[in-house]
């Protein structure tokens, strides 16, 4: 595989997504990498499907690297260790690569690196590139009160505040709308 080293997005969304499959914060789902499908789910919806063919095996050496990742971003300030660590047990570079007529700064993974240390590598160079392009406060827990996630802000404006702005946001607008309906109805006099 290899990693530009300059889209810090692309690793940051595969981190954020990847700490979000965790039982504790899919409670209604369960654990998103329950098993050798459920990861190749998660590989095709992140366009990684040929990385290759999940087994028990890459199941739980990602769970680990989901812990491992979750740690990382509940504390910004071991960040670049942790981050530097992740890239470098599977990175090789970086090398220079002609791409598109112009040159980039790419780095590689080793070969035969299994889906787990491909994972640690491009989240970890996610991360790396957030860290130092757009700052710490860029990593979060999720506002919603009944959620347990947290994300990396790549937004060019850094405002976000959940981990899954379509289900969590939504709920949290949906609550807020019908706290202010029921407001509005116990402020309303009596219509008898």
């Amino acid at each position: 595989m290899l990693v530009r080293l300059d889209d810090h997005a692309t690793g940051a969304r595969v981190a954020t997504d990847l700490v979000n499959t965790a039982p504790e914060v899919a409670v209604s789902t369960g654990d998103l990498v329950a098993d050798p499908a459920a990861l190749g789910r998660f590989l095709a919806a992140h366009d990684l499907a040929s990385l290759a063919t999940p087994t028990d095996d890459d199941v739980a050496a990602v769970r680990a690297l989901r812990a491992t990742l979750r740690a990382l971003l509940d504390d910004p300030a071991s960040l670049a260790d942790g981050a530097g660590e992740l890239t470098a047990r599977t990175g090789v570079g970086p090398v220079l690569v002609r791409h598109g007529g112009r040159w980039e700064w790419w780095v590689r993974s080793r070969p035969g690196a299994g889906i787990a240390d491909e994972l640690a590598l491009l989240a970890g160079t996610g991360l790396l590139g957030v860290l130092r392009a757009l700052g710490p406060d860029r990593f979060r827990h999720c506002a919603a009160p009944t959620c347990a996630g947290a994300f990396v802000d790549t937004s060019r404006a850094g405002r976000r505040r959940y981990c899954e702005p379509d289900v969590c946001g939504n709920r949290v607008n949906v609550a807020n709308h019908r706290a202010r309906r029921r407001a509005a109805r116990a402020a309303a006099p009596d219509a008898d």
